[in-house]
């Protein structure tokens, strides 16, 4: 895995701001309290302009300009004319992953708030440009598709805690975290995702046409397939019937991950969409990643981050991390790896 970055240290080491986007030197922040359309509309694609280097494209041959994004402009240029704080909602950090061999355990480590950091970064650099500022508000779906990635619901609960303490340990006051729990309270868990389910996901029968004629579609099937394939322990089947298995979950998950985006969608109905897969041009998410690192793919779910002297991070698999590397506690629990 290419390395994440470059990050100076202290206690447990702060991530840098994120590299901004080439552009002109900053005009004073504006204040808020409503401004005229051009104005709003020069705003908004100099904010967009702050996440372009950031994102996550589908359509990487692209060289993206603000005005390929219309949803996102109009979405931004509303809560400028307001001059309201602009809301994001990234439905994302579900949970660690249930293979012991790529991650430290079930709660969330360095990666987490290396990620977290990043986020927090690019809302304080919108806030230079506007002063009423940006939140990102994770919209943790671990719950939504646990049972078919193999989680149990206490380990998500657990790390699902655990972030928003990170959240608060790290001062980190642009982000907030929303979950099944803020939605449907104290329901078991399976009823919770069966209410989710009937109410807002797509048919299988509607999923399987979209794969068959739907090239972002397909991507994402095939991604999601491998990923639980990877995923799974213990399983004592063939080869092939492991395939079979982790093909018919990837259209539960897509089926419950559209689910969750429409119930955020009816919840948050004022906010921008964030994704954290590759999303093309024009599209009503805006994909972005999760580091500052270009080609930091893989998501600290997936992975632990060793430290190397130099300042680089790298995402890997634990299983490639514990050779290589120290392992560091931070109170008392796995953090990450210190290169040897």
């Amino acid at each position: 895995m290419p390395p994440a970055g470059t990050v100076s240290t202290r206690h447990h080491h702060t991530a840098p701001a994120p590299t901004p986007a080439p552009e002109p030197a900053p005009e004073p922040a504006n204040t808020g309290g409503g401004t005229d359309q051009q104005d709003a509309a020069r705003l908004a694609a100099r904010i967009l302009g702050l996440l372009l280097p950031h994102r996550r494209a589908s359509d990487p041959g692209l060289d993206a300009k603000p005005e390929h994004f219309p949803f996102q402009l109009a979405q931004l240029k509303d809560f400028i004319t307001a001059g309201d704080p602009i809301l994001f909602t990234l439905p994302g950090f579900p949970c660690k992953s249930p293979n012991p061999a790529k991650v430290l355990s079930h709660l969330p480590d360095e990666g987490e708030r290396l990620s977290l950091t990043f986020l927090d970064g690019l809302c304080a650099e919108i806030g230079g440009y506007y002063e009423p500022g940006a939140r990102i508000l994770i919209c943790s779906d671990g719950h939504i598709f646990g049972d078919l990635v193999h989680v149990p619901d206490d380990h998500i609960d657990e790390y699902s805690d655990e972030l928003t303490a990170m959240i608060g340990r790290e001062d980190l006051a642009h982000l907030a975290t929303f979950d099944l729990r803020d939605v449907l309270g104290d329901l078991p868990y399976d009823d919770k995702r069966a209410r989710v389910h009937a109410q807002y996901a797509p048919s299988v029968e509607e999923l399987r046409e979209q794969v068959l004629t739907d090239e972002e579609t397909l991507r994402l099937y095939r991604g999601i397939t491998r990923f639980l394939t990877d995923d799974t322990v213990g399983f004592t089947g063939t080869r092939s019937a492991l395939q079979r298995d982790c093909r018919r979950r990837a259209y539960g998950v897509i089926q419950r991950s559209r689910a969750w985006g429409e119930l955020i969608a009816e919840q948050h109905p004022r906010s921008v969409r964030l994704s954290i897969h590759p999303q093309p041009a024009g599209a009503p998410k805006f994909g972005i990643r999760r580091f500052y690192a270009a080609d930091a793919c893989m998501p600290p779910c997936h992975t632990s981050v060793t430290h190397r002297a130099e300042g680089e991070w790298l995402l890997l698999r634990r299983a490639d991390a514990a050779p290589r590397g120290r392992l560091v506690e931070l109170d008392g629990r796995p953090s990450h790896y210190e290169a040897l």
